[in-house]
């Protein structure tokens, strides 16, 4: 299945996952999305988001301060 990639790099809290569950919402069921950010209150955001709508987290990693998050769209 192929990958959606979201940017959101140079964006604050609350906006990554704001636009992320925008760009969720317009993808069918175990779709992935991929998430670029640069705020590091986004790790515990992302967290937090996956865990109260039912989505995914697959992945998490940082390199050279871009966070990397891998999202699987739940079943609606």
């Amino acid at each position: 299945m192929s990958e959606t990639l979201l940017d959101v790099k140079g964006m604050t809290c609350p906006l990554p996952v704001l636009r992320a569950n925008r760009s969720l919402r317009g993808l069918p069921a175990g779709a992935h999305l991929r998430v670029l950010a640069t705020d590091r209150a986004s790790v515990a955001d992302f967290q937090a988001f996956c865990r109260e709508t039912g989505h995914a987290l697959l992945a998490c990693s940082e390199e050279a301060g871009v966070f990397s998050f891998v999202i699987r769209r739940k079943a609606d």
